[in-house]
């Protein structure tokens, strides 16, 4: 009787272990990507193409989901970027081919590279190519596509003799009406002299910024950078002439260079002149269109003088004699409960004063550089020097809490709270994540993708009733709707 039962477990357990070894046997997975049909990518504009990539794969269980992955503009797939699947076709059994569009914000260039990832996380057996070679090819995102204006829509103007003029594209405006391409922070410029009908244009400037000096006569005109693909991102002309009146420009500061700063700060003179246009960084200063500027701020200021007859620009690269500061907390921090952190100040400050701000307010008896956290919220700390060289800095961060159940999402914001924001699960904050609000009045206040829960970022107007808003959340871990009440 024994025997017959050790016999009957044996079966059993060798059948047993049969169904696991068979059970446990996987194939190799593999992805192979096909030859593309297409040897750039040029997307937006007016018609915003979407593009197609097939390929085959072994070694998959049924429901694996696969996506177009794009590397840096470098070529590497370091930190990928994520494409936006449009549709997926089932070619046959183990092919499939992914209709995609790429990110509005990507930054153009013509070294990008193309591979599958599947939702298991494994790429490809090899990037994607246009032909048998080409690994690399453009990509751009035509996120501006009209003409816009340079030099304030002025069509001509005069340098003086040896000296040189700047040629910025316009910010937006309404008289005359101006589209800028200034607001898109991702863009760059070629700027080109006009060579007449027949002949092609120079390029005196490729990828480059916004402005362009000019120091010979001719006719300048500047394309947004897409590369080969075509757009209708471009300015007008400007016929710029050679004058012999006038002369070069020279900037000087009246605190030195460097210098520091106190007060109304330093005073910068330009060369006498019949009128002037000051720039900051090459962004044009609103109302500085006097012979002098007075600033407190580092940075590259120069001035478009014009001298009647012909304009030349000056430049000069002021530097603040301050001092350096850093600060070793980690924005975003979470918190646990009864958790403090210890966050630290260094400087080469001479005799440095701290004054430490939570949800900005001054914090009282908080002077040192160090300081014990233990509650969250939105922290600054202000680092004087009152000797010598009067300067401040200030270094900004914020401290999160532990976030309830990742199925959880508020729905009551409370603006006069420790975490005036909505701050929503980490799951949903990623760049496969697209989140929406939208007001009781229909109006689309937020459309972000990694959402870092820092909405509203400006004033809510409370009229007489709490605010209503609703949001949409669609990712990958589905689509969440719901309302958020702002109360203060």
């Amino acid at each position: 009787m024994i025997q017959k039962i050790t016999l009957s477990f044996f079966k059993v357990f060798l059948l047993f272990g049969i169904i696991i070894f068979t059970e446990s046997h996987t194939y190799a997975q593999s992805i192979t990507p096909d030859i593309l049909t297409f040897d750039r990518i040029c997307a937006g504009g007016a018609s915003n193409p979407t593009y197609r990539a097939s390929f085959t794969y072994t070694g998959y269980q049924a429901g694996t989901t696969f996506e177009v992955e794009l590397s840096d503009k470098t070529g590497s797939f370091t930190n990928p970027i994520a494409t936006t699947t449009i549709n997926v076709i089932d070619d046959a059994a183990n092919k499939k081919t992914i209709v995609f569009n790429i990110p509005s914000d990507i930054v153009g260039s013509d070294t990008y590279a193309l591979r599958i990832k599947s939702s298991g996380g494994q790429p490809s057996s090899g990037s994607f190519s246009s032909s048998t070679t080409k690994k690399l090819f453009p990509i751009y995102y035509k996120i501006h596509d009209q003409q816009y204006t340079i030099n304030n829509f002025n069509g001509t103007a005069a340098i003086c003799s040896g000296g040189s003029y700047t040629l910025s594209i316009d910010p937006d405006s309404t008289n005359p009406v101006n589209n800028s391409p200034l607001k898109y922070p991702n863009l760059s410029y070629n700027w080109y002299r006009y060579n007449g009908e027949t002949t092609l244009p120079t390029l005196v400037q490729g990828n480059g910024g916004p402005n362009y000096t000019v120091t010979t006569a001719g006719t300048y005109y500047v394309e947004t950078n897409y590369g080969t693909c075509t757009s209708q991102s471009y300015s007008n002309r400007v016929d710029v002439v050679s004058s012999s009146s006038g002369s070069s420009v020279t900037i000087n500061s009246s605190l030195g260079n460097p210098f520091c700063a106190s007060g109304t700060g330093t005073v910068l003179t330009a060369t006498s002149g019949n009128s002037y246009q000051w720039k900051k960084d090459g962004v044009l200063i609103a109302g500085a269109t006097n012979r002098t500027y007075s600033t407190n701020e580092s940075g590259v200021y120069s001035v478009d003088v014009d001298f009647g007859g012909c304009k030349a620009t000056g430049s000069i690269n002021l530097q603040s004699n301050s001092f350096n500061a850093s600060i070793d907390a980690e924005d975003g921090y979470k918190l646990s409960e009864g958790e403090t952190i210890t966050v630290n100040v260094t400087t080469d400050a001479s005799a440095p004063t701290f004054e430490w701000y939570l949800n900005d307010n001054l914090i009282s008896g908080e002077t040192g550089s160090s300081f014990v956290i233990s509650v969250k919220g939105n922290y600054k700390v202000k680092i004087s020097q009152v000797s010598g060289c009067v300067a401040s800095r200030e270094f900004s961060f914020r401290i999160n809490g532990e976030s309830g159940p990742a199925s959880v999402i508020p729905n009551i914001i409370k603006l006069s709270g420790m975490n005036p924001y909505w701050n929503i699960p980490d799951e949903y904050k990623n760049a496969n994540t697209k989140v929406m609000i939208i007001s009781s009045n229909g109006e689309m206040v937020l459309d972000v993708v990694n959402y870092q829960g820092d909405w509203p970022q400006n004033n809510i107007d409370f009229k007489n009733v709490n605010p209503v808003y609703y949001y949409v959340i669609q990712g990958d871990a589905g689509e969440k709707k719901g309302s958020i009440t702002v109360i203060k």
